[in-house]
């Protein structure tokens, strides 16, 4: 006997509690035994997911409670990883709705929720971190509710159920007043509020490929729900693919999903979520399906790129020296197996063999790809991120965005005078009782590239940046980005403590000494508008005679941290990333290369 069945996403803004929701979820449903050891953000299993404490890719999961099997698939929050939410809302019947207590709707939430509303499906809203000071439960559930009427919710989806939890603590209440004991009446919120699978068991066989896995043993696992039909493993099914083809072939292995593992099963219908071997070639969206009478579904539809960026091979002085893939055809063959588990990012040629415009949702999207070619051994290099422009009815234009910021009082005029330089419109401003203020705008994506270096230093590192497309208007004119000029090393060699010593009046260094340079590299930020060419490799002269100051401690002060992103960001369109398993340079782009550009 097959159980009942309830097919559920997690969906919020990033940070809002998701992965750790799930992990009080797992727990109390009996998926570990007692005394076992289980990390934090257990559903997070990817390094860099890990490092960086946010979802990247959706996972599913299965708990039983009551003899129902609850298939859980945790999203993604960042709308650069938006092609995760939106084609794993495609293989369930309901979603949570996670929202903090205190912040409220986050510009995520609202990219999440629309999507969510499209699909047709009616939310649970859960109001978590109700435990940490600030929160303002009630007030949080009035903004949700905005936020439905603004999306166009029918009445229905307006009418939706709504909890109160903690993630980290473990407990969900129905109510303020109520005793918090554990997760129970989320599960019971489940059973009641989430729909049973529509799909007929005895109509030919429907399964749609939404995620790919791949194993050493069985090659291709394609992941997916059944929407009709019966699959039992060994048996003959048919692939359509994108092109209309049919590929047939055998069902190698089937397995269903039970806590965190995969297990082997016989047979699966219509309404379960499963994962099966057997199609060397599939890609995300077909659909497997009977071999006698094959029938495709529609084919998921993903928001297309608003940013690209260029990536050539590694033409520096210092190629090849690092990495272990380094070949136009290596990072070709790389970025084309990218795009068949990365349906929001696009390939494409161009005039040059070495160089490939790759575009995706944003900085984050192509940063995340970018940082895990890197990890593999790729070496390479990649263009200042541009903005895709369009034409809507015969009119050129342009991504907008709306930014959320959370600053501290005292920063927020500057953070609303550089943004009107950059063409930003204010639509909101809260000022809190705690020294805080939200402050909330429209904005075209390109007036945002550099901005949150500029942003860091505005509010001294206190304060928080959220942004999310909202859609394409027409285009809104020269966007001043203003950004110091920076200082070059004209010669290759060993940069030395005498040499930045002494250029220190001239601006800010991202090295430290000891670090290797060749011409053209960028060292540095000036003090001026302009770029400075110094010598970074220059030794100090020996003599036989004692320095009167030789005993004094010197010290540099500290050197700027670039990380990838901030890299990202901060890149001119003269200037090239150089991209090595182990280091991260800043480089001038060729004078024949600037000449062929212009």
């Amino acid at each position: 006997m097959t159980l009942p069945i309830r097919n559920v996403a997690i969906i919020a803004h990033v940070d809002h509690g998701k992965t750790t929701l799930v992990d009080a979820l797992l727990r109390q449903s009996g998926t570990f035994r007692e005394g076992e050891e289980v990390p934090i953000c257990v559903m997070d299993s990817n390094d860099l997911e890990r490092e960086r404490g946010i979802t990247i890719l959706s996972k599913n999961t299965a708990v039983r409670y009551k003899d129902t099997l609850v298939n859980i698939v945790d999203t993604p929050g960042h709308a650069d990883f938006g092609g995760e939410v939106e084609r794993v809302l495609g293989m369930v019947d309901g979603c949570i709705l996670i929202v903090d207590a205190n912040e409220g709707p986050m510009p995520q939430t609202r990219f999440v929720l629309k999507k969510a509303l499209e699909k047709g499906l009616r939310p649970i809203v859960l109001i978590n971190k109700i435990d940490r000071p600030q929160a303002d439960p009630h007030g949080a559930v009035d903004k949700v509710l905005d936020l439905f009427l603004e999306l166009g919710a029918d009445e229905d989806q307006c009418d939706f159920p709504y909890l109160f939890a903690s993630g980290i603590s473990g407990f969900a209440i129905d109510h303020l007043e109520d005793e918090p004991v554990d997760m129970k009446p989320l599960f019971e919120a489940f059973l009641r509020h989430v729909p049973p699978p529509v799909g007929d068991p005895t109509a030919p066989l429907q399964l749609q490929v939404t995620t790919i896995d791949y194993s050493e043993y069985v090659g291709r696992i394609i992941i997916g729900k059944i929407h009709n039909g019966v699959i039992r493993m060994g048996q003959q099914a048919a692939l359509v693919t994108e092109t209309g083809a049919i590929v047939k072939s055998k069902i190698s292995k089937l397995m269903g999903f039970e806590g965190l593992k995969r297990i082997d099963i016989e047979e699966a219908s219509a309404g379960n979520i499963v994962a099966i071997a057997g199609f060397a070639d599939a890609n995300i969206g077909e659909t497997v399906t009977c071999p006698n009478d094959p029938q495709a579904l529609p084919l998921i539809k993903v928001d297309e790129p608003t940013l690209q960026m260029s990536f050539s091979v590694n033409d520096s002085p210092f190629a090849g020296q690092e990495g272990q893939f380094v070949t136009s055809r290596q990072v070709r063959d790389r970025l084309m197996r990218e795009l068949e588990t990365n349906v929001a990012l696009r390939v494409e040629e161009t005039d040059s063999p070495d160089k490939l415009l790759v575009s995706g949702r944003g900085e984050l999207h192509l940063g995340i790809l970018i940082e895990t070619m890197r990890r593999e051994g790729y070496e390479f290099q990649v263009s200042q991120p541009q903005v895709i422009f369009r034409e809507v009815s015969g009119r050129p234009c342009e991504p907008f965005e709306t930014l959320v910021l959370d600053v501290p009082d005292w920063a927020s005029g500057s953070c609303i005078e550089r943004l009107g330089q950059r063409k930003a419109e204010m639509q909101d401003m809260q000022v809190g009782s705690n020294g805080r203020t939200q402050l909330e705008f429209t904005v075209a994506a390109r007036g945002l590239i550099g901005f949150r270096g500029e942003f860091m230093r505005l509010t001294r590192g206190d304060g928080i940046m959220n942004h999310s497309f909202l859609d394409y208007r027409p285009l809104g004119g020269e966007v001043e980005s203003r950004r110091n000029g920076v200082l070059i090393s004209f010669d290759e060699g060993v940069a030395t403590f005498y040499a930045m010593k002494n250029a220190e009046d001239r601006g800010l260094f991202f090295i430290v000494p000891g670090v290797k340079v060749y011409k053209g590299m960028i060292v540095g930020e000036n003090n001026r508008s302009q770029d400075l060419e110094i010598n970074i490799c220059k030794t100090k002269q020996l003599t036989n005679h004692r320095a009167s100051g030789g005993e004094e401690l010197v010290q540099l002060q500290a050197p700027m941290d670039m990380s990838l992103e901030r890299a990202l960001e901060y890149i001119g369109p003269d200037e090239l990333l150089e991209i090595t398993p182990e280091s991260i340079r800043l480089r001038k782009m060729s004078k024949e290369k600037r000449l062929a550009k212009r």
